[in-house]
């Protein structure tokens, strides 16, 4: 049976989804030489057995491309004191992919992606499935190691604004 369905305005959906507050991360990849970096509130935990997430990225920008072809993913959960950061790799400035990365300062633990020195807490992942949803590419990751700073206030993203918790 086929549902005859209306279609919501895509913008009275984004205002009503800019009351839901989320979790600021940052999520990395790398492949060879090239880095990439995106600031996203849509990620969440999936299972602890095996230990998986999932990270939602937009499909149309091409730069996101290196993220389903490198295999592996950091998802790294910023603080209000990562407000600049998470601006860096928002897009919302226009800077190059160094002067994003400079930002912060960045290891690999076990797969090879660009893991946050001081996030609350850094997942390294390799990936496991990708799903199109839409829009947005719905990526599944193993999470391979795990590390986490001590307990600092988070940064959270709500009413298109910065707000911690």
């Amino acid at each position: 049976m086929v549902l005859d369905r209306q279609r919501m305005d895509p913008a009275l959906y984004r205002d009503a989804m800019s009351r839901y507050a989320g979790h600021v991360q940052l999520v990395t990849t790398a492949l060879g030489d090239e880095r990439r970096g995106v600031t996203i509130t849509a990620a969440c935990s999936v299972s602890d057995n095996p230990a998986t997430v999932l990270i939602c990225l937009n499909n149309s920008n091409e730069k996101n491309e290196i993220f389903f072809n490198s295999g592996i993913f950091a998802l790294n959960t910023l603080g209000a004191h990562h407000q600049s950061l998470a601006d860096a790799f928002s897009g919302k400035t226009q800077l190059t992919t160094n002067e994003r990365f400079a930002f912060g300062k960045f290891e690999t633990l076990a797969t090879g992606a660009p893991v946050l020195s001081d996030a609350l807490a850094a997942f390294d992942c390799r990936v496991i499935e990708i799903k199109q949803a839409s829009t947005h590419n719905i990526i599944f990751g193993e999470v391979m190691a795990v590390r986490y700073s001590e307990a600092k206030p988070a940064l959270l993203y709500m009413n298109r604004g910065y707000h911690t918790l």
